[in-house]
């Protein structure tokens, strides 16, 4: 395990030329009135993991557990089909018909595309989804369950992403990324804003505020809009810490550089979270906001879904990166990076 102090926290970056421009969303009311039409819209729980705070020598640990969110099994749920959402309402009309004759196309390594083939079913529109032949079939299979048109390209996810920009390009498809990036930055702030409803009813479910929030990272717009509900609920005094696979460390590398780098390294066992470069307005915002950057290994990552499973909290080593930084952080060694002044109290 790495940790990085951010060096940037209450300035962010020092130059943002060549960075897409805005901020991200901190719209959470539309947020949940855009949410509130969906049929199946209901919170999902925060679980308190009482054992294995007790194993990691902390006073409460709490988890969202996403994985019944609209039926779909994936902590990226609320994004694409949310995006797609906005965009439905904008049409008008009979939302089930109000996006037909349009195809919406991403890369993905599971999560993203899911929430992109299920919004796209729901609104009426076409989705095909770009998977890395290192995607499991069984998330391919998923895909194609909520009706989207899968290819597989490329040995990586840079490499899918790369084709399904170049496919959208050529025939006139709508890219629905879940990064932003230089003059591409509209669809994945809506994408960001969908996430912020997740952060909001976590906000409101747990019984005290906590004093550290651990958040999962591949290009960095679920964590930032987790860190951005965070900071709007509890303030400066909350710490912010954003997870990573240490072999695909985009965000911890771009923190360290000062600007967006690329992150060449091999492929990572928590493939939801492999992502080699960063989102630009994810970026921008926890470049400010957070105030540590964690990486894990691959050995961190399975051993944190294991602890998780057998406490009845199955996931996968992705789902299970938080929670992989919270546990080598109270490793002994590393508990002054979060017992910063009250003590045990996560």
């Amino acid at each position: 395990m790495r940790v990085l102090n951010n060096p940037l926290r209450g300035n962010g970056l020092a130059a943002t030329r060549g960075m897409a421009e805005g901020e991200i969303s901190l719209d959470i009311d539309t947020a949940r009135a855009l949410y509130a039409r969906c049929p199946i819209a209901k919170p999902t729980p925060l679980v308190s993991l009482t054992h294995l705070a007790a194993d990691l020598g902390v006073k409460s640990l709490h988890a969202k557990d996403e994985r019944q969110r609209m039926g779909l099994g994936s902590f990226k749920a609320l994004g694409a089909a949310y995006a797609l959402a906005k965009q439905a309402a904008a049409a008008g009309g009979d939302p089930a018909t109000a996006l037909n004759g349009r195809t919406y196309v991403c890369a993905s390594a599971g999560n993203h595309g899911i929430s992109l083939a299920a919004g796209a079913q729901l609104f009426g529109a076409a989705a095909v989804v770009y998977l890395s032949r290192t995607v499991p079939e069984s998330f391919a299979e998923r895909l194609r369950d909520k009706g989207a048109d899968v290819l597989r390209v490329g040995a990586d996810y840079e490499e899918s992403h790369a084709a399904a920009m170049e496919e959208s390009d050529k025939r006139g498809w709508h890219l629905l990324a879940d990064s932003s990036w230089d003059d591409y930055a509209d669809l994945p702030r809506d994408v960001m804003e969908g996430y912020l409803i997740m952060g909001a009813e976590a906000a409101e479910q747990i019984p005290e505020p906590p004093t550290h929030v651990f958040l999962q990272a591949g290009v960095g717009g679920l964590a930032a809009a987790g860190a951005a509900m965070a900071r709007t609920s509890w303030g400066d005094a909350v710490k912010i810490i954003v997870v990573e696979p240490e072999v695909a460390p985009a965000l911890y590398n771009s923190i360290e550089a000062g600007e967006a780098v690329h992150t060449p390294g091999p492929v990572s066992t928590m493939g939801r979270l492999d992502c080699k470069e960063p989102s630009h307005l994810a970026l921008k915002y926890l470049a400010r906001e957070a105030d540590a950057f964690v990486l894990v290994s691959e050995r961190e990552g399975k051993e944190a879904a294991s602890r998780l499973a057998n406490a009845d909290m199955p996931t996968t080593p992705s789902g299970a990166g938080g929670f992989a930084g919270l546990g080598g952080m109270a490793e002994p060694g590393m508990r002054a990076f979060i017992y910063v002044s009250e003590g045990p109290d996560e």
